[in-house]
């Protein structure tokens, strides 16, 4: 017998305390709109009409149950068998249609496929097929009640199969150590695709994993629509008269195969022909007849009602033309527009380090946006690994300057939630090497939101970077050229402490995620004039910082200082320099002109050589100032080796050992 099949099926008890007949009539209605949309789906799949299909068939009662306990203005964050969330909240079923069909009319113009959009009008965030990162969005959204002192929860769908994945863990974790009122719903169906739970998990139900983050867990039935709607009702009342998670394990079965394609050969018959039995529609149908509250005539009228707003946007939907490709409106929506102009600074200012420039911009920008939330470990008491946020805590409170538990993915997408609530977010990873641990929710959450579904992420992550300081191979790398490849994101990487205040204030107020790249080494080695005042400079413009006859060198950062020092070193060399600042975007009207100043081009980044920036400049200016070139391209890179840890071998690894050998290449073509 499979395990699933003897321990999980139990006879379905309704109960209507307390529900008068109105609402009893609602959840039916309600519960019967997704099952028809569905089985007309599944007709159209047949016909060929449309390309593919998620069933939720047989655990509609869970969408439908928990949507309606909730206030219609907090947010759910759903999967793509939760096609009940979507009509609950009276999404109109043309322009789900639309979207299912990748028309321009649905809620992504064509850009995403079924449930992976969101609609801010509606309070819903959609999935990304990662499964496991709404889990975060939800905590983010929320941290904002919290802080604005609202009386609301947010709700996240996550699978059986979703809760292996790590972020399941650290959005737990994080809700119930910050007490965040969120509603965390596992939809136990007994798969994940064809893997069964007992291959799965070998707790005897998820709902007890909710014991190891000191939160609330129950299992109850999915399919009974009344306990789902009882139950998250008391849920939600738990959590904001607590301000605690809670974990709700749903038991149900999928009717169909995990997406129609894949088929359900996997699953023991017994399983369909018992689990069947617990129809939710059926069930609830018969019961309600049975109290009086349903019959006959009243469910034609409600099935008429429902099939005749189907074949309307149905046929709206396919009356809908494909899409007809733009190619500026497309590179146009990849980021959200800045409103804000550039504050131009006042004063030449002070003499300040680096560290102390990045501080002073921190806290101008906390001043200017009360709305915006510092995250990041040890960030709070303690002042950061680098000091930099030291004395926050003492005048922004700690609601505001936030230390957070060791779980970068989770931190980053309730960053993404608070964003989704109007906040601001900076989120500082300890060391810029550790941020491959929020690698997906910055590349798949941050970055493609705004183009997917029009929702902004004002989000800066902030990322000390780079070697020479004997750190070793893991606190030490060069990755800013991981996050270039990537549109949506913005790559700012500055190389004075005048640049790092006003680019750090540029990338706060600005409405995308920018990844903010700051060299360790730089931070209390180099000092320089700051504007005392908030100043913003533009993202997007580079910095001409010498002007020279013999040799342009491109570079930013660490490379800008070595550039200076090389120069100063060897008067006898007129090096142009010309600092990016901003790797993406890149400004590549000074890129042109620095190439035409001398027509000899060092390309020069402490990244390895292979797979570095400098591979992408040297591509752009030999297709597009190719006639202005006196000579090959050059670049000088550091090894293509794992960041080394002795200081000797560190040296010999940074491309500053070979700048010297590049120069004289390139002056001798």
């Amino acid at each position: 017998m499979h395990p699933y099949f003897c321990t999980q099926i139990k006879d379905m008890q309704f109960d209507r305390k307390g529900l008068d007949n109105d609402l009893l009539l609602q959840l039916y209605s309600e519960l019967l709109r997704p099952r028809m949309i569905e089985e007309k789906m599944l007709v159209l799949l047949r016909q060929g009409r449309i390309s593919k299909w998620f069933s939720g068939i047989g655990q509609e009662a869970i969408s439908v149950g928990a949507t309606m306990a909730l206030d219609e203005d907090e947010y759910v964050m759903p999967l793509h068998r939760n096609l009940g969330v979507f009509t609950v909240r009276k999404m109109p079923f043309d322009k789900l249609f639309m979207q299912w069909q990748g028309r321009k009319e649905g809620f992504s113009k064509g850009r995403e496929r079924s449930f992976h959009f969101g609609a801010n009008e509606y309070h819903i965030c959609g999935m990304i097929s990662h499964l496991g990162p709404q889990l975060a969005i939800a905590d983010g959204v929320a941290l904002a009640h919290k802080l604005k002192k609202e009386k609301k929860v947010a709700m996240a769908f996550s699978g059986d199969g979703g809760t292996s994945e790590g972020d399941f863990h650290e959005a737990l974790n994080v809700a119930a150590v910050w007490g965040l009122p969120v509603i965390f719903i596992i939809e136990n169906n007994g798969y994940g695709l064809s893997t069964p739970v007992n291959e799965q998990f070998v707790c005897e139900q998820l709902a007890d994993r909710a014991a190891g983050y000191g939160m609330r867990g129950i299992t109850i039935d999915g399919n009974n629509i009344l306990e789902v709607y009882r139950e998250i009702t008391k849920a939600r009342a738990y959590c904001l008269a607590e301000q605690k998670p809670i974990l709700i394990e749903c038991m149900t079965f999928r009717m169909r195969g995990h997406e129609e394609a894949s088929g359900v050969k996997y699953v023991p018959k017994e399983l369909f022909e018992e689990w069947g039995k617990k129809d939710p529609v059926t069930n609830f149908e018969d019961y309600l007849k049975a109290q009086g509250v349903l019959n006959d005539a009243k469910i034609a009228a409600i099935r008429e009602s429902i099939q005749k707003e189907i074949e309307k946007g149905l046929a709206t939907g396919f009356e809908a033309p494909p899409v007809t490709p733009d190619t500026a409106e497309e590179m146009g929506d990849v980021y959200a527009p800045l409103k804000e102009a550039v504050v131009a600074p006042t004063s030449t200012g002070t003499e300040k380090k680096f560290i102390q420039a990045i501080s002073e911009g921190l806290k101008q920008s906390m001043d200017r946006y009360p709305n915006l939330v510092l995250m990041g470990q040890d960030i709070a008491e303690y002042g950061g690994a680098f000091k930099v946020t030291e004395g926050f805590v003492a005048t922004y409170g700690k609601e505001r300057v936030r230390n957070t538990p060791l779980c970068e993915s989770a931190i980053v997408g309730t960053a993404l939630g608070l964003s989704i609530k109007g906040h601001k977010a900076m989120m500082e990873m300890q060391f810029a090497d550790f941020v491959t641990v929020g690698f997906n929710q910055i590349v798949n959450n941050l970055a493609k939101i705004h183009y997917r579904w029009g929702q902004n992420a004002d989000v800066v992550v902030r990322m000390p970077t780079g070697g020479g300081v004997g750190a070793g191979p893991f606190h030490s790398q060069s990755n800013e050229a991981w996050f270039t490849h990537v549109p949506g994101l913005k790559v700012v990487y500055p190389s004075t402490p005048a640049d790092a205040k006003g680019l750090l204030n540029a990338a706060i107020q600005d409405p995308n995620p920018v990844m903010f790249f700051e060299h360790k080494g730089l931070y209390r080695s180099v000092s320089g004039l700051v504007p005392d005042e908030y100043y913003t400079i533009e993202i997007g413009k580079a910095r001409h910082v010498a002007a020279g006859e013999d040799i342009s060198i491109i570079t930013y950062g660490m490379g800008v200082q070595w550039a200076t020092a090389y120069a100063a070193a060897h008067p006898e060399v007129s090096v142009d320099i010309l600092d990016l600042r901003s790797l993406l975007p890149l400004d590549y009207d000074a890129i042109r002109e620095a190439v035409g100043r001398t027509g000899k081009v060092l390309l020069l980044h402490e990244d390895t050589l292979f797979g570095g920036l400098g591979g992408e400049l040297g591509a752009w200016i030999a297709e597009h100032c190719f006639e202005m070139l006196d000579a090959p391209l050059v670049r000088c890179a550091s090894l293509d080796t794992p960041v080394p840890f002795a200081i000797e071998l560190e040296q010999n690894f940074l491309a500053n050992k070979r700048l010297d050998e590049a120069v004289q290449k390139l002056l001798n073509y």
